[in-house]
């Protein structure tokens, strides 16, 4: 019935730009070797009844190059962030010195950074399912749209459209990857 059919490409590009950085979050986890406070973002502490990142129960500085501390608020938490700490799989052994966690960053071994690797490939394509589900909800409001009346033209020029901002991000994702795994696999 409408032949002025626009597809929100910027709502697209928006969910899109989400996954990269949901993808960065995840990618920050990873160590490399040196010392990072995006290190400890994705792990939960059981806190006051629920789960609660570590830097809102605790500082967490990086005062050198291969070691993290968190300096945690309440001296009830010491034991709970500890316990988070050895559960979350970074294979960081923490050390309590009172409200002080001190988190010494081990040498990576070849192993091990293979290991990273693939799992910052995994991440890797989480990130791209995010964004082809992104794409596929375009496509689906596209043959709506097709279904209330827009012409074939209009339907293949929308189609292109998404695929177009499709690749870009994936793109992006491919990049973000190489990246990291060279960051991962470099001594």
């Amino acid at each position: 019935m409408t032949d002025e059919f626009e597809l929100d490409t910027d709502d697209l590009e928006l969910r899109m730009d989400g996954a990269i950085a949901t993808l960065k979050t995840e990618f920050a986890s990873l160590r490399t070797g040196r010392a990072s406070s995006g290190m400890l973002e994705p792990i939960l502490v059981e806190a006051y009844g629920q789960k609660t990142p570590i830097n809102q129960v605790g500082t967490v500085n990086v005062p050198e190059p291969r070691m993290l501390t968190i300096n945690v608020w309440d001296k009830s938490l010491v034991r709970a962030v500890e316990k988070a700490i050895r559960e979350s799989g970074l294979g960081i052994n923490p050390q309590i010195n009172g409200t002080i966690i001190m988190l010494p960053v081990p040498e990576l071994n070849e192993e091990r950074r293979r290991e990273l690797a693939r799992v910052a490939a995994q991440y890797a394509e989480q990130g791209r399912v995010a964004v082809r589900n992104i794409r596929r909800d375009g496509m689906d409001q596209i043959k709506r749209a097709k279904a209330d009346g827009i012409s074939e033209d209009d339907q293949r020029f929308w189609e292109d459209e998404v695929q177009e901002i499709t690749d870009r991000f994936i793109g992006v994702i491919d990049k973000t990857l190489e990246t990291k795994q060279a960051e991962i696999m470099q001594v």
